[in-house]
């Protein structure tokens, strides 16, 4: 595939634009970590949201998507294993919003130092810095820059180490010059380019001859059983591991990115850069339904007609002969179908995809560098630290995090296994981060417990399933479902038979973040709005997603009814909004 002189213009104009913005918000973001890290707390809701959004759509989610789709006893009902987070978003929106604005802190980790005291809690501050803000993020990172590599691969023939150097050394200039503003402008602007590009992409790509338009598309006897919304009911087993353990177990129990219990890790970065409260608030509902209702389509569509072109992996390894065997995956489809665009819109989807790709990275390599500055250098090793160290630190761990995560991509397959991976990285300690804020005998060494028992049956389960010979032959769910139940009965026993927090420092926590308009501290105001707010939110944002996909299948009746769903759950919310913010 050659890319055109158009193509290249678009790419290039992009780059310039990137790193533009972060050159004209050097100055003010090198003023203090605040501005660098929260841009001030000025930001509006939109802007935030928006930034949510544009993170969420990483390189590896059009992959990862397109992977649920295409792999054996797959479909789109397989997108309940990320669908089902929709209602952690929603429990961060009605119930954590508000009390992470009204915190105060400058980072998520700071909170266990408002919420714990002592030398515990310290430790757990500086521990979990470490092992969100390097670990953990460096996971993430690399598992974006594995679809990264990928893309680069199919639509330019790079090889991985030139795209993480070329991708990588403008999404580290743009973010370590201007700090978080630059990376909630730049996702801004990028969050358009991707959104425009995908959806032409799809539209174009459904019309190829080879497909025939949309109406043959959904009448291919290829997709015969891959494009109902739900499982099927009779097949109890395929029942029970798409649908019922995430929507009953897996959106409360586990931690990931983007869809912490509670609120956390950007989502929570955001939050604290609001303006207030209210835009807190908004910021994360406007999230919560553009990814889960507006944007999953556009690639379902792709990644199911890749089914008919590229219909098995032998297919896509024999269209791509040069590539490593070990990155021939279901989730190099998508990168695949867009070979097929012509001149111009090549080049504005290649940008999308790029855009999508540097959005998350910038975002994770901020968030990174929050944590290393905040909650290890200026707490533990430099406590009198000027604005300019902390702003120099921040840049420098900003590069060394790409640097990691660019190392570490190497090593990984595909985005599916990825995704497995971080799950039971959290699985089990999310409903800590839920009841920390209400169940007062939740204490740092319960904190401590969570992490360290997942994090060890993470490891175990992930050796293991790469050994010859397995110590253990589980399947992916039952390998979550024991992570979860052994961590957290595993945190909740040390909770039982350790020491609770001093009732001076709960009140103080308490009085921070649970003082209403009259002054009053009182944790469950409007709980029972809230709770409508929560269920009407979601009913909603499920309703739109069905109807969207039942306008694509032609199914006008149902897309009415759910599209009237939508409607009656909107009014409800603007009925109770002064209830819930």
């Amino acid at each position: 595939m050659q890319l055109e002189v158009i193509d290249w213009t678009i790419l290039i104009l992009f780059f310039i634009t990137s790193i533009a913005i972060g050159i004209i918000t050097s100055k003010k973001a090198s003023s203090s970590s605040e501005d660098f890290f929260l841009s001030g707390r000025k930001m509006p809701w939109w802007l935030l949201g928006v930034s949510m959004v544009a993170t969420t759509f990483a390189a590896d989610t059009p992959g990862l998507v397109t992977n649920i789709v295409r792999e054996d006893g797959g479909g789109v009902y397989g997108n309940w294993v990320w669908w089902s987070m929709l209602l952690t978003g929603m429990l961060t929106v009605f119930f954590y919003a508000k009390l992470w604005r009204k915190s105060g802190v400058t980072t998520d980790l700071e909170f266990y130092e408002l919420r714990y005291s002592g030398k515990s809690a310290s430790y757990l501050r500086g521990f979990r810095a470490i092992y969100l803000g390097v670990v953990f993020n460096v996971i993430t990172m690399a598992g974006v820059c594995l679809a990264g590599n990928k893309i680069g691969h199919v639509l330019f023939g790079l090889e991985p180490y030139q795209t993480l150097l070329i991708a990588g050394i403008i999404t580290v200039i743009y973010s370590s010059l201007g700090g978080l503003k630059s990376v909630l402008l730049t996702d801004f602007f990028q969050f358009i380019i991707a959104m425009v590009g995908s959806v032409w992409a799809t539209v174009y790509i459904v019309n190829l001859p080879e497909i025939g338009g949309l109406d043959n598309l959904i009448s291919n006897p290829i997709l015969k059983d891959r494009l109902s919304f739900f499982p099927d009911f009779e097949n109890t087993e395929l029942l029970i591991t798409i649908m019922i353990i995430p929507l009953a177990v897996q959106w409360w129990s586990t931690w990931y990115p983007g869809a912490e219990p509670g609120g956390g890790g950007y989502i929570a970065q955001r939050m604290l850069a609001a303006k207030d409260e209210k835009n807190a608030t908004w910021a994360v509902l406007f999230f919560n339904f553009a990814h889960y209702a507006l944007r999953p389509w556009p690639w379902i569509v792709v990644g199911l007609a890749s089914l008919i072109i590229f219909p098995s992996l032998e297919s896509l390894q024999v269209a791509f002969p040069n590539l490593a065997q070990s990155y021939i995956g279901h989730d190099l489809a998508y990168s695949a179908m867009l070979t097929f665009l012509p001149v111009g819109l090549l080049g504005l989807v290649a940008t999308s995809l790029i855009a999508a790709f540097m959005s998350t990275l910038s975002t994770q390599l901020n968030w990174g560098a929050s944590y290393i500055v905040n909650d290890v250098y200026t707490r533990f090793i430099n406590k009198t630290s000027t604005p300019q160290q902390d702003v120099n630190v921040g840049r420098i761990s900003t590069a060394l995090l790409m640097i990691f995560a660019g190392l570490l991509s190497l090593g990984y397959e595909n985005a599916k296994e990825v995704f497995d991976l971080m799950l039971l990285i959290g699985a089990g300690t999310g409903l800590l981060f839920i009841l920390r804020w209400f169940w007062t005998k939740i204490n740092p060494y319960s904190e401590i417990a969570a992490m360290a028992i997942s994090f060890s049956l993470a490891i175990f389960f992930f050796i293991n399933s790469k050994l010859d010979e397995p110590f253990i032959e589980l399947s992916g769910n039952e390998k979550l479902l024991w992570s979860i139940f052994i961590t957290t009965i595993g945190w909740i026993i040390i909770t039982l038979i350790t020491k609770p927090e001093t009732n001076k420092v709960i009140d103080k926590f308490e009085a921070l973040v649970f003082t209403n308009k009259d002054g009053e501290v009182t944790k469950f105001e409007n709980f029972g709005f809230k709770i409508l707010g929560f269920t009407s939110a979601t009913i909603g944002v499920y309703a739109t997603l069905f109807a969207i996909g039942n306008t694509i299948y032609g199914e006008t009746f149902l897309a009415m009814v759910c599209f009237g769903i939508f409607a009656v759950c909107l009014a409800i919310l603007i009925r109770i909004r002064k209830k819930i913010v």
